[in-house]
């Protein structure tokens, strides 16, 4: 199985959903002190299919426990439980030549990714990225479990430059208009996620031609322990993405353009 797929197509939309894969390649496996129902707590499935909203689309193939994409190059590869919800991955030290090998996927995903932020930039002169997450709200340790205290959908700005702010405020004015499950969506920004490693590399490496948010749905729409899913309220969400996502191309262009 490939470590990542990145699809392509004529828009200045970008998804990505760098956590959903589950697959370990098998000298990793041998390893894990996890099992596979463990693992898939903490991955985001079902975000390959959340970000079927554009033509253009980076998926993660491998289980975030392999390598994660979404933190920087020196964490990437998980040592300690402090660094994974406090798990304990790994049977005994994983190898070094393992640790490499995993990173040379690492970074064969952010030279795939600049190549296709460069390409859109060049065809339509900008870019936005939906950088598309899950989280869990119901951790028995987690005095915050409550929902009022966790938004269905939280966006992670704390990299976003400034002059891409109203595009930003577009979209979740949009969102939060919109009816799920016979309420408002509950959209806020930066409460439990201000964006990690893959956000912030493409607003600070490329923040000049596009900008990437990233977007975490509370696992509502799912049995956070079974994985078992509500598809009509999967679907439910995949349209708010669409409608929010055309309240903000205009607002991206003024600004780019």
């Amino acid at each position: 199985m490939n470590a990542f797929d990145i699809v392509t197509g004529n828009s200045p939309f970008i998804a990505a959903a760098i956590h959903d894969g589950h697959h370990v390649r098998e000298e990793v496996r041998e390893h894990l002190n996890l099992q596979a129902h463990e693992r898939m707590r903490e991955e985001d499935p079902y975000t390959d299919y959340l970000a079927e909203v554009a033509v253009n689309r980076v998926i993660g193939r491998r289980s975030r426990f392999e390598v994660d994409m979404n933190r920087p190059r020196d964490k990437a590869v998980y040592r300690k439980p402090s660094e994974a919800w406090g798990l304990r991955v790994w049977k005994k030290v994983l190898p070094a030549a393992i640790v490499e090998r995993s990173l040379a996927i690492y970074d064969e995903f952010y030279a795939a990714v600049e190549d296709v932020l460069l390409t859109v930039t060049t065809r339509f002169g900008y870019f936005v990225v939906l950088d598309l997450h899950s989280y869990n709200h119901r951790r028995e340790s987690d005095k915050n479990s409550c929902e009022s205290l966790n938004p269905e959908i939280n966006i992670g700005t704390a990299s976003l430059a400034g002059r891409w702010h109203r595009a930003k405020d577009a979209f979740m004015t949009r969102m939060q208009q919109i009816e799920v499950k016979g309420h408002n969506l509950d959209v806020r920004e930066n409460i439990n996620f201000r964006g990690g490693e893959f956000s912030n590399w493409i607003n600070n490496n490329f923040g000049n031609h596009g900008f990437s948010l990233a977007i975490e749905f509370r696992k509502s729409f799912m049995d956070e322990l079974t994985g078992r899913v509500d598809i009509h309220h999967l679907n439910s969400l995949r349209s708010a993405l669409v409608k929010s996502m055309s309240a903000i191309h205009g607002t991206v262009q003024r600004v780019a353009l």
